[in-house]
């Protein structure tokens, strides 16, 4: 299998580095340093090396450094097998980013057919217990993965929802115009839910097919709506009324919620204890970068932030015996080296720290 990695990396005016660089292989990439040195930064970084906002969905104002906040730049290296591609990414003055592979302008979705990127941050750890809409995120981001095209279809269902919810909004009537919304959002939504069921298959079957340390999380989508586009549309004709008085679309993908539950005690995801509701997340990342590795031809970069200060020794030396097995440059953060010392030889460390306002990113041969 053709390995994916990140092996060159620059970044100027990006978060709280003036300019750091990396030169990498394709093994585990250990950061480390304290507190504020802007280790989760690199990762942000790296992130934007695929389709989206980012792990942290920020502006790309609030990316720049302070306090000049005049842009920022990230230069990259794309290797997968045989083929290398050379990625820049930059913002000038809070402007919308922009992008340029191999020296030509390119979309979004052209960076998502070369480069496949999954994380796992602190802020997710509460996936289970808040809100429907940050499990929708992560779903998408898992969908996403798979089919780059999701992300465009999304566009198009949201911006059409937003020209409904405004008619709606303001009690217009008219049946031409919120029948040729309501068309848009029906031929888009029905792509966004069969994407969701075939990805949520894919990585169903992952966790299933793999001898691993962590636990099964069954998923189940909750959707009450049809899939197909013309029923989808019919169901948006018939809630036109409720949702006058609501003054918004009440059905649709956009409702649509993820439930989990840990297989082996047939207990819901949100009833479990912190740490199962970790190890499920973990199980799931994992089950996503080997179903990749299959569809995509090579597992994604994975980046892991403050992943392993919540894992008892077992279960980390299990984390990176996966990481390590499925071949996957995983980007991962922590305090000191110690937290990476079942690695041994099979990561690549680097120190990260601060100095009079320049950040140093050193590369370190660790026993």
């Amino acid at each position: 299998m053709k390995g994916l990695f990140l092996s060159h990396l620059r970044m100027s005016h990006f978060r709280s580095h003036r300019r750091a660089e990396l030169f990498c292989d394709g093994r585990p990439v250990a950061l480390y340093g304290s507190n504020g040195a802007g280790k989760t930064n690199i990762l942000e970084a790296v992130s934007l090396f695929s389709p989206g906002r980012g792990m942290r969905r920020a502006s790309a104002e609030e990316m720049a450094r302070r306090p000049e906040s005049l842009g920022w730049k990230l230069v990259g290296a794309i290797e997968h097998g045989a083929d290398r591609h050379e990625a820049e990414i930059w913002s000038e003055n809070g402007a919308a980013r922009q992008l340029k592979l191999n020296d030509k302008a390119a979309t979004q979705l052209a960076l998502g057919q070369i480069a496949r990127v999954l994380w796992l941050v602190p802020s997710m750890d509460r996936l289970w217990i808040e809100g429907a809409e940050g499990r929708r995120r992560f779903l998408d981001r898992m969908v996403m993965s798979f089919f780059p095209a999701h992300a465009e279809a999304s566009l198009i269902y949201e911006k059409a929802m937003r020209e409904r919810n405004r008619l709606l909004k303001d009690q217009k009537r008219d049946a031409y115009w919120y029948g040729a919304l309501e068309a848009q959002m029906a031929q888009a939504g029905a792509q966004i839910m069969e994407h969701r069921r075939l990805a949520l298959a894919l990585v169903s079957a992952a966790q299933r097919e793999a001898e691993t340390a962590f636990p099964v999380a069954d998923l189940e989508l909750v959707e009450s709506e049809p899939i197909e586009a013309e029923g989808l549309a019919q169901a948006f004709a018939d809630s036109r009324g409720r949702d006058l008085m609501a003054g918004r679309t009440l059905i649709g993908p956009h409702r649509t919620d993820l439930e989990g539950v840990y297989a082996a005690k047939s207990v819901p995801a949100k009833d479990c204890s912190t740490g199962e509701q970790k190890a499920l997340l973990i199980s799931l990342i994992l089950a996503n970068a080997r179903a990749l590795a299959q569809d995509f031809g090579a597992p994604p970069i994975l980046l892991l932030d403050e992943v392993s200060a919540h894992l008892d020794a077992n279960r980390r030396a299990a984390l990176y015996d996966e990481v390590c097995a499925l071949g996957a440059q995983a980007w991962m953060t922590g305090t000191g080296p110690e937290l990476f010392e079942e690695f041994k030889e099979r990561a690549q460390y680097f120190e990260v720290s601060e100095e009079v306002g320049i950040s140093r990113v050193e590369e370190r041969f660790l026993g």
